[in-house]
């Protein structure tokens, strides 16, 4: 769909899992043989992901070193984060998710929606930061069941939510050097075409493709917009518009390790058909003492391994990214499972959907991901080999993107960790 921008990736021998050790990987492995054989840059199957999903431990090593090769074929020497600002442009939501601290209802302590000043205050801020990406999360469609959210937007002189966003999506655009990136839920086709006009990428988690998960009691009861099949039709309309699009995976709120390799086949399948996900996120559950799934055990270290190694097996030429904060303070080891990307980091704002994970300070994150033998890289919030096809549209969103990548389509603006 796009035009490659990985100069870097040519003209280099394959790199296969003999050539990567783990530790551990003298340990025979039924999975090994299997592993090895693999053609460098072919997916593996739907049968042998759902086998490795569940592998022993020692088969862990074997499945690492396959995933490790597999990035160093996609993406070799370098990690990629994008420095950003988090702008929570409003908490409230219609959605009652059982692991979400960040919704709240009108009149809870902490509900807001933020105004056009706070919006350009901290983006401006960010910006004397080097951040160059502004994460605009939001609720649902919140104004769909609270009247106060309409007395807001009527406020503020606008119709819905999503015109709100994509007022303030174009306000960060015009006043600033900051690269808009919405997390808005559900899209219809003609707001995915509206959003993209002022934003060069966007996003909405898949999470989960198990229904059973709405039922009364799981994770999504009361979550009219986590019905899977209305997600994987925003992003199957994003893709037939080649919006260069992040989803991903939560794993821990109730799905079985089968759910995870399914969910990962959905976006496969959306990327095959489209080849517009830029990015697959493998996030892990983190339990709050305020949320209804307090007391649910939170996945571990060996399963986000599993499941970040298969999901780049099933994709070897996606980026795919697992938050380090989420991961402390172990979040290294997740370079040994294949990913090339960190996500967004921001110097400013905290990460207000798991507001008691900080992020790491880029300085350390720097000296971690060169322990395991790559550079840290600042990108923008489009990924490079999507760049082309942007660049090639008039209007200020292009002359944005211009100025702010270089000549790899990464981040022009690099400071000091």
């Amino acid at each position: 769909m796009y035009d490659s921008m990985d100069r870097l990736a040519r003209g280099r021998e394959p790199v296969t899992p003999t050539a990567i050790k783990t530790v551990g990987s003298e340990h025979g492995s039924a999975c090994a043989t299997e592993l090895a054989d693999l053609p460098p840059g072919s997916p593996i199957s739907r049968d042998l992901a759902l086998r490795l999903i569940r592998c022993t431990d020692d088969d862990l090593p074997a499945l690492l070193a396959a995933a490790r090769a597999a990035k160093e074929n996609f993406k070799p020497g370098f990690i990629t984060y994008s420095r950003k600002v988090f702008l929570p442009l409003t908490n409230l939501c219609r959605d009652y998710c059982g692991y979400c601290i960040y919704r709240h209802d009108p009149g809870d302590h902490g509900a807001h929606t933020m105004t056009p000043e706070e919006v350009l205050a901290v983006a401006r801020s960010g910006e004397k930061l080097g951040c160059i990406e502004a994460l605009f999360s939001l609720g649902d469609k919140p104004e769909l069941l609270f009247p106060e959210m309409r007395d807001t937007l009527r406020h503020l002189g606008y119709k819905s939510t999503l015109h709100y966003l994509e007022a303030m999506c174009e306000l960060v655009l015009r006043e600033t050097n900051l690269l808009p990136h919405p997390n808005p839920g559900l899209l219809s086709a003609e707001w995915i075409a509206r959003l993209a006009a002022v934003s060069p990428s966007m996003g909405l988690m898949l999470e989960t493709t198990s229904r059973a998960l709405l039922a009364p009691g799981e994770a999504h009861d009361n979550a009219p917009d986590k019905v899977p099949a209305k997600r994987l039709r925003t992003i199957e309309e994003a893709g037939k518009r080649r919006v260069p699009f992040t989803t991903g995976l939560l794993i821990g709120i109730g799905e079985t390790p089968d759910d995870r390799v399914e969910t990962l086949l959905a976006i496969r399948d959306m990327h095959e058909r489209y080849g517009h996900i830029q990015e697959v996120i493998v996030q892990n559950f983190r339990a709050k003492p305020t949320i209804p799934m307090a007391h649910v055990p939170e996945p571990g270290l060996g399963e986000m391994l599993r499941a970040v190694a298969v999901a780049r097996l099933l994709m070897p030429n996606v980026n795919i990214q697992a938050p380090p904060n989420l991961n402390a303070p172990y979040y290294e080891e997740l370079l040994d499972a294949g990913i090339n990307d960190w996500g967004g980091i921001s110097p400013l704002t905290p990460d207000y959907i798991n507001p008691e994970k900080p992020w790491p300070h880029l300085e350390q994150l720097r000296l971690r991901t060169a322990s395991k033998g790559f550079r840290l890289r600042q990108r923008l919030p489009v990924y490079p080999e999507f760049l082309s096809e942007l660049l090639l549209r008039p209007g200020l969103l292009s002359e944005k993107l211009r100025a702010a990548g270089d000549g790899e389509g990464l981040s022009r603006r690099v400071r000091a960790a």
